[in-house]
């Protein structure tokens, strides 16, 4: 085949990608707009916040701060500070001894003033997925608030969305935005998409838990 159809069919993909990474970013934005806050005055109160963990540092042997960690933890606190929520179910990876995302939150969370048996740890949210599925499968909420950035809360909400759970959002402060973090969350709202289609599920599940 000819240098030109080659040229063509690279050229057709890429467009093709586009169109899909376009879409998908409009559809994730308009169906959740309405779902999103930033003034805790105005939120509605939920029996529990979900808090959607990411890494603590941004460089760990200079102790270099994530400013998306510790603007959701600065939020979850806040919330549960105003009264917003009771209680916070904190998740995130903890595939390895040596990463444990739930235990860090749990522990900036005690320093800050919020009771550890307000806090429950989910310790299999590897992904926003498994943490939105987990929060209604595990720990039995189907109406919760999720925390996190703006950018994420959409990709979140929209899953919620989907599984019929109903869920709001508290805006944390946004990091600095770098082209890679937009990037990478124009391609996982391209993966939700066809993770919600093929009816992905978490990739662990376990025994229930009751908050009370």
């Amino acid at each position: 085949m000819s240098f030109r159809f080659w040229r063509n069919l690279l050229v057709t993909l890429v467009l093709a990608l586009l169109l899909v990474v376009g879409v998908m970013n409009h559809l994730v934005n308009a169906s959740t707009q309405s779902q999103l806050y930033t003034d805790i005055a105005k939120l509605p109160k939920n029996k529990v916040g979900l808090l959607l963990g990411t890494a603590k540092y941004m460089d760990k042997a200079r102790k270099i701060i994530n400013m998306y960690y510790q603007n959701r933890i600065d939020a979850a606190v806040a919330l549960y500070m105003a009264g917003k929520i009771d209680y916070i179910i904190v998740s995130g990876d903890n595939g390895t001894t040596y990463y444990n995302e739930p235990a860090l939150m749990k522990a900036d969370l005690i320093a800050r003033g919020v009771p550890a048996a307000r806090i429950f740890m989910d310790n299999a949210g590897f992904r926003t997925l498994d943490s939105i599925l987990r929060c209604r499968d595990i720990f039995g909420q189907v109406q919760f608030t999720i925390i996190s950035q703006e950018f994420h809360n959409q990709r979140a909400l929209y899953i919620a969305n989907h599984k019929q759970i109903q869920a709001i959002a508290y805006n944390a402060i946004d990091g600095d935005m770098y082209w890679e973090v937009a990037l990478r969350e124009k391609l996982a709202r391209v993966k939700v998409g066809l993770d919600l289609m093929f009816n992905k599920q978490p990739k662990f599940m376990g025994e229930t838990v009751n908050i009370k």
